[in-house]
């Protein structure tokens, strides 16, 4: 005897395979269920709104084919996270159609945003870009050179703050020196790592200020790791080698040097002359970190008035 092919008579039968009309009687047709709604609901992920300001990146250093490639990455991890975003990148030294000057790409957008003004007929469209230091500290030489270039470009573009003081600098930190087997990956495991650094030296470049403010990241970075943070200038002659003896002579034994840097700024061989000076093993620059994509793209946001995801955790350290 064959078995019915529909729920036996007086069953419950659910919204989801209940019969639509036209459809063969006693066979469940599963309808598309409601989009989930309420608190938990992911949120849509927001997109740039139409006609905003482009976000040009202004990458610092010698430009080279290895800081092309780290810059776009970057501009890629903003891209992901605020679809329809117009990222560009533009060189402090550069000067040609391979690495274009951070002044000669401003003066572009500025042009096409005057154009699309026009065949809109709009007055005023406002600022042309804004522009992203790709900077974790403040470096008062090179500001002045982005602040110089915005002025020579007559783009009306807005320029945000430096990356850091920042904990999501911390977090990138910890990675590098976990990558390198200078610290343990998770501070929430209970394993130890043989060369794991007790006493870290934050290297940055800048002056003054920027050890300063690289040595708010460096507390914030302490405390991850439960080991002494000193910030320190390799731009400054002698002062990796008397932070290292600083640190081992309040007990710190096995050192490490972290560039807390994103590499573009870092000259050749000085982050090498600097772990040598120090007696020390090194980590890499903080590079196209993931964190890096993300600040760069709250800086945006915050000067183009955009909310995203989350904004406001992990807030910046003034």
């Amino acid at each position: 005897m064959s078995s019915p092919t529909g729920p036996a008579p007086g069953s419950p039968v659910s919204d989801a395979e209940s019969p639509s009309p036209g459809a063969a009687p006693g066979l469940p047709v599963r309808m598309p269920r409601a989009r989930q709604s309420g608190r938990h609901r992911k949120p849509e992920p927001p997109s740039a709104p139409e006609g905003a300001p482009a976000l040009v990146l202004a990458v610092p250093g010698t430009p080279t084919a290895a800081s092309r490639s780290l810059a776009e990455e970057v501009s890629s991890i903003a891209r992901s996270e605020l679809p329809g975003l117009d990222a560009r990148i533009g060189y402090v030294d550069g000067g040609d159609d391979e690495f274009p000057s951070l002044e000669a790409v401003l003066a572009h957008a500025a042009a096409e945003q005057k154009a699309r003004a026009a065949d809109a007929g709009q007055p005023d469209p406002g600022p042309a870009a804004v522009v992203v230091p790709l900077l974790a500290g403040p470096d008062s030489a090179l500001l002045r050179r982005i602040r110089q270039a915005l002025m020579n470009s007559a783009s009306g573009a807005e320029l945000t703050d430096v990356l850091g003081p920042h904990p999501l600098l911390a977090e990138a930190l910890h990675v590098r020196l976990s990558e390198a087997g200078l610290a343990r990956a998770d501070r929430a495991r209970l394993f130890t790592v043989a060369t794991a650094a007790d006493g870290i030296i934050l290297a940055t470049v800048g002056g003054e200020e920027a050890v300063q403010a690289a040595g708010i990241t460096g507390m914030l970075l302490s405390a991850r790791l439960a080991v002494p943070v000193l910030a320190a200038g390799l731009d400054e002659e002698g002062a990796i080698a008397r932070t290292a003896e600083q640190l081992r002579s309040s007990g710190s034994q096995q050192l490490a040097l972290a560039p807390y840097l994103i590499g573009p700024e870092l000259a050749d061989g000085l982050l090498g002359a600097a772990a040598a000076e120090a007696g020390c093993a090194s980590a890499e620059a903080l590079g196209a970190y993931g964190t890096v994509g993300r600040l760069v793209l709250s800086n945006y946001a915050s000067a183009v008035g955009i909310t995203l995801p989350g904004q406001g955790v992990g807030a910046p350290v003034r």
